[in-house]
């Protein structure tokens, strides 16, 4: 009886503290878990060490970083809450700051926009990807509010904006920990991904994995987990299998 009670109250501690505890669970094994469980268990140095800076693009990367932080879950990642059959769609940058300070930018010329349903989202279309022309893609940022929706986009972009251009390196928002309507919660940070368009002038649904692609050779960092465990370096070949073309 009493065993069959620790394991529910265990069971119930991970779906109280959701993706952190989940991510942590199964993190422990996996040799590239290294750098997140520094984070995850780390004091402020610790955290500081890990956080990306920088604002230039990489030498011959078409994309800047979108926010400066700690590049923890990487593109097709299968660490909780993600899995094998269902891997991460994009990048996570966590922050070492509250809800709504640390900035987040236009990591390319494009148009945004925000549907009038999107609390803490929006989406940038490049009518011209810059590593396969002639192919249009969209930039989706996501997370960008506190855990009661109040949003920290711009007021230059408000609910229900239709394709308004932005430079790269525009101020688009500041990163948050909202998490919809789902029991888990997150740590502050921003989720990047790069998207396919549909063909008709929209965007196909960023949930599925094949309807993104890996944002290493546009950052020219390594940042996807099939590759390099540092996605802190610039480097001139990511060398990611699922590279430019996919």
């Amino acid at each position: 009886m009493k065993r069959r009670l620790l394991l529910l109250l265990v069971f119930a501690l991970l779906l109280l503290t959701g993706g952190v505890a989940l991510t942590l669970w199964r993190s422990y094994g996996d040799p590239r878990s290294t750098p997140f469980l520094q984070w995850a268990r780390g004091n402020n140095a610790t955290r500081e060490a890990l956080i990306v800076t920088e604002r230039e693009a990489c030498p011959g990367a078409p994309f800047i970083l979108p926010a400066d932080g700690f590049i923890g879950l990487l593109y097709g990642d299968p660490r909780g809450p993600y899995s094998a059959s269902s891997p991460h769609q994009g990048i996570d940058i966590f922050s070492n700051d509250a809800p709504g300070r640390v900035p987040v930018y236009a990591a390319y010329d494009g148009y945004v926009t925000r549907e009038s349903n999107w609390k803490s989202s929006l989406i940038i279309r490049v009518p011209d990807d810059p590593l396969q022309p002639g192919r249009e893609i969209w930039l989706y940022y996501t997370h960008m509010a506190d855990q009661d929706g109040n949003d920290f986009i711009v007021d230059a972009l408000p609910a229900g904006t239709h394709e308004q251009f932005v430079q790269q390196g525009t101020l688009l928002g500041y990163t948050g920990d909202y998490n919809g309507n789902s029991p888990r919660t997150i740590w502050v940070h921003l989720h990047f991904s790069i998207v396919l368009g549909n063909g008709r002038g929209g965007y196909l649904n960023e949930l599925e994995f094949a309807n993104t692609i890996d944002p290493s050779p546009y950052l020219m960092r390594p940042v996807s987990y099939a590759c390099a465990p540092r996605p802190t370096t610039c480097t001139p070949d990511p060398g990611c299998p699922a590279g430019a073309g996919s």
